[in-house]
């Protein structure tokens, strides 16, 4: 049994908990073949696999600051990606993923499961502040990621007159992450982890502590496909739809349901050159979903942070 850990003591531990879920989601999220992303398997879009996982090591520590606010986090990490990659590789990701930063510290006291954890997540949106709206606007801004400037009645180059869950509710109707502020995370818990457990039922295929090789193993990659697939054929990426048009959004969604049945009845994908030149297809034409990766990233940081191996001992 390990030695009780003070009130300072356990938002540090947690804190490392989050950093080392945050930096495996972002490995596994270029260690398998997703149509349309960058992954060491296939380059894309100007960008290679390192360039994500340089980032990822730039802002883990910065992303997962005990007591850090979200948006002081955000803007901390897209800071630290810019200096370090001289692009924008992970606006989404840190979207998504500095609340479950804040959330896993949250969990004082109470057990590591997805309802406590999704609480957390959700008492944090609701406590978003007007500080947390400006140093995310000046984050957005930095990174000037294609077409996300402007929120309606916000503009990201503006102070803020709302708190940041108040600005993303503006553009929830348009963009996937966005949303995820509004109803605090829920398709993370309802499709992407809901996708990995039936793709993994035994929880074990992602299981370890370490970071993850450069390239998944069959196992490993089809449950990573699989979160990928739930939310690519679940509806339109926001990320093609700012860039390209629905109409092209809505064709790639529509091409990504017949992969997601396969994987779901045992069928693997990496063996079938189709899928390959699905990747091939989507990259030459730039059609990138890199929302449906984001959320991917983010389900995997949730499912890291509940296999914690001591869990029971870090919330006690």
């Amino acid at each position: 049994m390990s030695a009780v850990m003070t009130p300072v003591e356990r938002p540090a531990r947690r804190a490392r908990q989050a950093r080392q879920a945050f930096l495996r989601a972002c490995h596994w999220d270029v260690a398998v073949r997703k149509p349309g992303n960058v992954s060491h398997l296939s380059t894309g879009h100007g960008m290679q696999a390192r360039q994500f996982i340089d980032s990822a090591l730039a802002c883990a520590d910065l992303l997962c600051r005990p007591g850090a606010a979200v948006g002081e986090r955000i803007e901390a990490a897209v800071t630290a990606t810019r200096a370090r990659v001289g692009c924008n590789t992970n606006l989404g990701i840190l979207l998504l993923c500095a609340p479950l930063a804040r959330a896993a510290e949250a969990l004082e006291g109470l057990p590591a499961d997805a309802s406590t954890l999704r609480a957390a997540v959700q008492w944090v949106m609701a406590g978003l502040t007007l500080e947390d709206a400006a140093a995310a606007f000046r984050a957005i801004a930095r990174a000037s990621p294609g077409g996300l400037g402007e929120v309606q009645a916000q503009d990201v180059r503006q102070r803020p007159g709302v708190t940041l869950r108040e600005a993303m509710a503006l553009a929830s109707g348009r963009d996937r992450i966005a949303l995820q502020y509004v109803t605090g995370g829920a398709e993370l818990f309802d499709v992407g982890l809901k996708a990995l457990a039936a793709a993994d039922p035994g929880g074990g295929r992602l299981g370890g502590q370490g970071l993850p090789a450069t390239a998944a193993r069959p196992a490993e990659a089809a449950v990573v496909q699989a979160v990928y697939l739930a939310y690519l054929a679940s509806a339109p990426d926001s990320h093609i739809v700012r860039k390209h048009g629905p109409a092209l959004a809505q064709t790639v969604m529509d091409q990504a349901g017949p992969w997601r049945d396969r994987l779901r009845d045992g069928g693997a994908l990496d063996a079938d050159p189709a899928w390959v030149a699905w990747d091939e297809t989507l990259k030459a034409r730039g059609l990138n979903p890199g929302t449906s990766a984001d959320l991917t990233v983010a389900t995997l940081m949730l499912a890291d942070l509940l296999a914690w191996p001591d869990a029971a001992d870090a919330l006690a």
